[in-house]
């Protein structure tokens, strides 16, 4: 028998608040609440099973990272992605993802490459099983990958900052044009094919047609 001292305590669940925080942002970002949702602290404290004081404490969290914008007396509103957002999400990215595939050419690391194929094995299975939300995961868990292997630290934290708007731009153009799930997979594996031959210039110009195409699709141009 083991002795009551060297049992593990159980897990405390989170606070309150961080469960409605939790709980409302996995909402945005995989839409179930989509862009112009009204969210009530009356529902929300109903949905999670809290009282509204912790509700309003993680809704003046999600404000403050402009995912919400709260209203006296009537809610908190989802804001849509806007036009504006998502042309600076894709220059960020641009500048950062084009940089980092060029650090690695000729020669990315054998470790990289392999969890890069992991990666695309992962997306097709969500791909197959068609979920969109944890597809945009491993989506941007590609990228993220090949920006860590770089080595520079800070644009690596740069690069994370924009994880949240990356995650609900890919499962809001995935939904809005479903075959870019099989694009996505087709260009992942041409980016990997660039940066296992050594190709930085080809490299690079994948990147920029990959990343790109969001915005493109946002302006209509598709």
């Amino acid at each position: 028998m083991i002795p009551a001292s060297v049992v593990a305590p159980a897990a405390k669940p989170p606070p309150a608040a961080e469960r409605v925080y939790v709980h409302v942002k996995q909402g945005v970002l995989d839409r179930s609440y989509e862009g112009g949702t009204l969210l009530t602290e009356g529902d929300l404290a109903g949905a999670v099973g809290v009282s509204r004081t912790p509700v309003r404490e993680a809704l003046l969290r999600l404000e403050a990272e402009g995912l919400i914008k709260l209203y006296p007396k009537k809610g908190a509103l989802v804001l849509p992605v806007s036009m504006q957002e998502i042309a600076d999400v894709v220059e960020t990215r641009l500048l950062v993802e084009q940089h980092a595939v060029a650090r690695l050419v000729p020669a990315a690391p054998p470790a990289l490459l392999a969890r890069l194929e992991e990666l695309l094995a992962e997306q097709q299975g969500h791909a197959d099983a068609g979920d969109l939300a944890a597809f945009a995961v491993a989506d941007r868990c590609f990228h993220a990958e090949i920006v860590r292997a770089a080595g520079n630290r800070i644009l690596a934290h740069l690069y994370d900052q924009l994880r949240d708007r990356q995650l609900r731009m890919g499962v809001a153009t995935m939904h809005a044009e479903p075959s870019r799930v099989a694009k996505n997979l087709v260009e992942h594996g041409e980016i990997l094919a660039a940066l296992r031959d050594g190709d930085g210039v080809r490299a690079a110009a994948l990147v920029h047609r990959h990343v790109s195409w969001v915005k493109v699709m946002a302006r209509g141009d598709t």
